[in-house]
Order: C-alpha cells, then structure tokens, then sequence
C-alpha cells in the first residue's frame, strides 16, 4: 500500500470505475468478478486521489504502472511536464537528454504529435474524471472536501486553459465525445468554480507536515489561483484585469501564508523552501499547496526528485549533501540569459554553489559552474551550460532522510512569494508601469529575504527580471514571456534567447507558438475538437 497525503488518509491500491473524457485518457474500468455484486466506492481513497494524482504516476509508487494507458510515469508526470513545457522552452532551462520531445522543447519546434506533451494533456484530462467521478458519486459526504475536488478540477482546466487554449470540456463523467470549449469562457468557468468553492474549503493556516490537514488546498489556494488567473487575463479574455489580480494577491499576502526568512545552519531561508525537510523546518508557512514527499511512501519520478536528479551531476555533491545516493540524472540545466539575471554583466564566475550566492549577492542564484561554461553552446553536453543547484534532498538539521533512492522533499506547487510578485505586477500597470510604494515594498521584501539590494520603484521589466529570479525552474517562465509579449509573436523578436526558435544566437517565434498543440490522438478521437491556428 502506499500513503499520499500525511495526517489525512491512509491510501490502498485504488480501485474504482472512470470513464475516461476520450480514448486519451486509456481504459480504467474495472468490472467486478461477481457480475452481480455492487461496487461501492471509497470516498477517502477516491478523495486522495484527486490529490495525488499531482504526485504520482499512478497507485503503486515510482516502480509501479501508470495511470495512463501506454504512457509512463515520466512522460505523463504532473510537476514534471509543468516543468518541461514551461521552463525547456524558455530562457531558463535546457536538457541534455535526447528523449522524444526533449529537443522540440529546446528548440520550440513542437507539433501534435509531442509525446510529453501528450502525456501531459491525458494527465491532465485524467485528473479531471478523477473529480468528476467524486463529484458523482460523493460529493454530499462532506462540504470541506466536495469544495476541495471543485478547486482541484479548477485547477487541472486552469492548466489546459493556459497551455492549449480552446480544450475539450465536460463536468460530468460522459461515454460520448465532449464539446470544445472556448478559452475566454473556460477563463469564466474556472473563475466562477472557485469564487463558489473558496467559502467552503478550509480556512487558511500556516502548517507544518505535522499538523492535520498538511497538503490540502485552503481557501488562499483558491485566492491565489484567481489572482494569477487574473494577472494573465488579457491573454486569455482579451480583458486585463489588473485590479482584480492586486486584490486577490493581497488576500494571500494578508493571511497567515508569510514568507519564510529564518535560515538555519548555514542554510539560506530561501534554500530551505527546496530541501528535503522543508515540511517539518518551518519553511512550509510559505506553502500555498505543498505536493508532499516521501522516500518511502510517495515514491516517483515525476515530482521533486526529477526536479532535483535531473539538474545535478555528481561533481556539484562536494560535501556528499546532496541527500540521495548515486541520482544524478546530469540533464537539465541554466541557459545563459537566466544566469546573467544575477550577473547582467555576463561575469558569472565558475565557482560552487556556496560561492555564487556570495559572488552574486544574492542567495537565489544557486549555480554551480566549476567546470561548466555560461553559454548553452552544446546543448546536448551538460556541462555547457551552468548547473541548478536549487533542489536537493538534504535535510537543514543535518538529519538523515528517511531514503536515499527517493526524496523527502514536497514541492510547494502554490508558495506565497508569488502572490507578492503578483500584487507588484498589478500594482506597477495599474500605475503606468512603475512600482507605487505598496508594490515596491511586496518586491523589496522577497529581496531583503535573499540578503540583496532593494531600490525605492521597480519597472514592469524589472518585475518580469525579479520573477525569474525568484521563481526559476518552478514552472512559471513562459506564461510570463508570453503575458510581456516576448515569447511568441510580433514583439518576440526584441527578446531572445540562446537556441530560441533552433537557433544558437535566438530567433522570433511565430504567434501561435504561445498555444501548444492539441494532442493528433485526441482530435482523430474527438469529431468535436477544433485543433489551435499553425498546427
């Protein structure tokens, strides 16, 4: 058996009838032995699931199968394809990794038939049955948690809306082909789904992995999620809604969500929040909605530990702390343009970790480069290119995790540092483009917690600067780019990056790559699905 979430439900092997929304999501029904038997499902175990879902390939562990029909546990992971399609197709992150899709992702030449991509999408689309099917057969057995599966549907649609737009959309479990939705009315959907929900679901509280109700959505979720919505919705209504993104932002900033600044044996404040035992050290007051981590009972390859294994190589563990033994995956690592973030004069120095932080002054800038160049020269060779130390399993008290092949860490999927880099944002296009002394002080404070300079305005290019540096490589750069019009389109040429577009020295983007695909097997499975403009 295996256990998601700590302190509130303990997991069995899940057993229980879905109807898939297409033929993407594979065939998960189960019929009984006994024809004649009723099926009477778990609302515990069908709960945790809507949850785990985020953390897990499937029910049996990182080892076990897959949720999804002739996909695996990687190319379908939650965190993991947030990641790749969010981080490898920008200026942050590149992979050495040859795997199908890898490459499209580095060069921005996907197509239809992308199988991460794909994997995703299903994932995405299988979460949602999960939902659905709960809010079918048990939703009236408990308020907090009905209001909860509403969040995390909103959630997984907020996801499709954002990467491919127009998207198949049903609220029931259906055995025919759903209609297509249009991302303007989605946007609508999401946001009046959780305006209802968020009075219901648990009050916000900062907690620890000790403490009852640790990793499940609270009200501020909810808040945070629309407040982001907000902040994209000229992109995706053709409306802003500037105001509508600082009010919603503030609700997190106000509540009991702070950010965490109390670093400890050497460690930063700001390592803290990506260390094995940043659960249990305090740091998860920070955690809007932690995907909760353990070594040995939520085991995957999908989540913190190819956030962690993929970005580093041996040679970067100099002090053996890196709190897993021999998972060293050498794949992903910085371009040049996040590096010179912290170094805008290009003067990075090959130095460690512990060293670069002290170079930059700054304690985000968690590269390593002894022995690596600045520039993604090679992409295919790891070491062309700064290594990303920001995610590793080591515990901040110096204790032992509790397993050396799989991490501890939760990754903090929602932290409220975004809702300060939010209300900035709002604050500065709300005011002509330049900080008032509320925004500025939201930004200053995530600067003096990484012990560097704060200044008395910040631009909105300065805020789209400090994002990166604040949210690297946790999934948030290219709805960024393309919220500032620089990712694709007719602006995405006055900003490039190394290997933007295929090209070594960065090409524009045609607009509609800010949309990827709709998935070639979903629409030879659904007559009713539209496929996105280029494709």
């Amino acid at each position: 058996m295996i256990r998601y979430i700590k302190n509130i439900i303990p997991v069995a092997a899940i057993a229980f009838a879905v109807a898939g929304l297409s033929s993407c999501t594979g065939d998960l029904d189960v019929t009984p032995i006994d024809p004649s038997s009723t099926m009477t499902p778990s609302e515990p175990e069908l709960y945790t699931k809507c949850y785990a879902t985020m953390a897990l390939a499937g029910n049996y562990g990182g080892d076990g199968d897959c949720d999804i029909d002739r996909l695996d546990g990687g190319t379908t992971g939650f965190v993991r394809q947030i990641w790749n399609s969010n981080e490898l197709t920008t200026d942050e992150a590149i992979c050495a990794w040859g795997d199908p899709g890898i490459p499209e992702f580095n060069y921005n030449s996907w197509g239809s038939s992308h199988p991460m991509l794909e994997g995703f999408y299903n994932r995405l689309y299988a979460s949602i049955a999960y939902c659905n099917h709960y809010l079918d057969v048990c939703a009236d057995v408990d308020a907090t948690r009905q209001a909860e599966i509403h969040f995390l549907r909103a959630l997984y649609y907020y996801y499709l809306m954002d990467c491919f737009g127009n998207v198949p959309f049903a609220t029931e479990l259906m055995s025919t082909s759903p209609s297509q939705i249009k991302r303007a009315d989605l946007f609508a959907w999401i946001e009046g789904e959780l305006k209802d929900c968020v009075g219901l679901m648990q009050a916000p509280t900062a907690r620890t992995s000790k403490d009852v109700g640790y990793g499940r959505a609270d009200q501020d979720a909810a808040n945070l999620l629309l407040a982001r919505m907000y902040l994209n919705a000229e992109v995706y209504t053709g409306t802003a809604r500037w105001a509508d993104a600082k009010e919603y932002a503030e609700k997190v900033i106000n509540g009991p969500h702070k950010l965490w600044t109390n670093g400890t044996n050497g460690w930063s404040a700001y390592q803290m929040l990506f260390m094995g035992d940043n659960g249990e050290s305090g740091a998860s007051v920070e955690a809007v909605l932690p995907l909760l981590g353990d070594g040995l009972l939520t085991t995957s390859y999908g989540t913190s530990m190819f956030l962690m294994s993929s970005a580093w190589k041996d040679d970067m563990d100099v002090n053996g702390d890196f709190g897993m033994v021999g998972k060293f995956w050498a794949g992903n690592r910085a371009r040049r343009q996040l590096v010179e973030k912290f170094f805008p004069n290009g003067d990075a120095p090959n130095v460690n970790i512990n060293d670069m932080t002290v170079a930059a002054g700054d304690d985000r800038a968690l590269f390593h480069g002894v022995d690596r160049t600045l520039s993604a020269s090679t992409p295919s060779e790891f070491a062309s290119g700064f290594s990303v130390g920001k995610f590793r399993n080591t515990y901040s008290t110096g204790a032992t995790p509790r397993s050396t092949n799989f991490p501890d860490a939760d990754f903090f999927l929602m932290r409220s540092a975004e809702a300060y880099l939010i209300a900035a944002e709002a604050d500065a296009r709300i005011n002509g483009g330049t900080t008032t002394s509320t925004g500025t002080g939201y930004i200053n404070q995530l600067r003096q917690r990484a012990h560097t300079t704060t200044v008395n305005s910040y631009s909105l290019q300065q805020i789209l600067d400090e994002r990166s540096r604040e949210l690297y490589f946790e999934g948030f750069r290219r709805t960024d780019l393309i919220r500032y019009g620089l990712f694709g389109g007719q602006n995405s040429g006055q900003y490039v990056w190394e290997w933007k577009g295929g090209s070594e020295f960065g090409a524009s983007l045609p607009a509609y790559r800010n949309l990827f695909a709709i998935p070639s097997s979903d629409m030879t499975a659904n007559p009713n699905l539209e496929q996105n403009e280029g494709y």
